[in-house]
């Protein structure tokens, strides 16, 4: 008999490769989406005739405990928030309302529709922030540096509270930097991706950015989606740290993004103050030894790997739009 999963989020990157990963798996999938004048609905196009969507919202309490009700899922993964962080600091009432006390609005759910379903929760790397230790492990202490960062640690620790006090299955994975072809176009390997395209097709002069120092650990997320399932398949609940175990700057993801186009970063980037963080995350990096051990998950594309795949899906999606403009 086929599991039933719940994914809210899924019309995000992480969503629309968990789905596509769980229907691999014969699940029957559900998505969450919020009910909205426009729906984008692009990432899981080639999806949704094997899948159900339903309509609820991270900020209603009633409709998440009808969803569950209507549902009844083995599995709810909980990718939904507000996660830029730029627009965190421009609106961090509605960031905690949805990353923070959203969450807390699906476990409660659970709690009283079906305290049996096992939960994951997506943490971040964020929650670190001004880093206390390199590199980052499950014990290492939190320090967030943005509004979004905050609230994944509240979204962090109740689904600890919840998995002690209520006994329920939950799970936080807390992810690393991981990027894809789906990434929205506002996170900054997209906006290279795209600009480094863009640049060498004659179409843009340059590219604006900001920090290019800031130091990440950037994955491939359709591994990561992987991980999320592993979390969920053990005996025993737990918090597991997911990245590469390694760390390399935005300059760098510009050199090589720019080198497989032929050209220089250095005559092409341009630094721009507005794209600066109030306060800056310097640098993040995994250690995600206990998710290799526990789980038998580590990342498998390497940095030039991912920087040129989403360099040429890019190129791609540029020339099939000027193929069909002329067309």
């Amino acid at each position: 008999m086929s599991k039933r999963a719940l994914i809210t989020g899924i019309t995000g990157q992480d969503g629309s490769y968990l789905a596509e990963f769980l229907l691999g798996r014969d699940y029957e999938v559900t998505g969450m989406v919020r009910r909205s004048s426009a729906e984008n609905f692009e990432r899981i196009s080639h999806l949704v005739d094997s899948l159900e969507l339903r309509q609820a919202d991270l900020l209603d309490q009633l409709s998440i405990v009808n969803l569950l009700r209507e549902v009844r899922p083995q599995e709810v993964y909980n990718l939904a928030a507000q996660s830029f962080i730029p627009t965190s600091f421009e609106q961090p009432l509605l960031t905690g309302e949805f990353t923070a006390l959203g969450v807390t609005r699906v476990l409660e759910a659970i709690r009283l529709v079906d305290p049996e379903i096992r939960f994951y929760q997506a943490s971040s790397s964020e929650m670190f922030g001004k880093v206390q230790e390199t590199p980052q492990r499950e014990t290492t202490p939190f320090y967030p540096r943005s509004p979004y960062g905050v609230a994944k640690v509240y979204g962090h620790w109740i689904t600890i509270n919840y998995r002690e006090a209520y006994g329920l299955f939950a799970c936080s994975g807390i992810l690393f930097n991981h990027e894809s072809p789906r990434r929205g176009r506002e996170f900054v390997t997209r906006k290279i991706a795209e600009g480094a395209a863009r640049v060498s097709l004659g179409l843009d002069e340059a590219l604006y950015l900001g920090n290019l120092d800031a130091k990440r650990d950037w994955g491939f997320a359709p591994e990561y989606v992987d991980a999320m399932w592993r979390m969920l398949q053990q005996d025993e609940p737990d918090d597991y740290v997911i990245g590469t175990g390694e760390h390399h700057s935005a300059r760098e993801f510009c050199e090589l993004a720019f080198a497989h186009v032929g050209l220089d970063y250095q005559n092409c980037v341009r630094v721009d103050p507005r794209f600066m963080r109030p306060s800056e995350v310097d640098s993040l990096m995994a250690d995600p030894s206990k998710a290799e051990r526990k789980l038998g998950w580590r990342s498998q594309t390497s940095f030039g790997e991912l920087v040129r795949l989403m360099v040429d899906a890019e190129l791609s999606l540029l020339r099939d739009r000027k193929e069909r403009g002329s067309g």
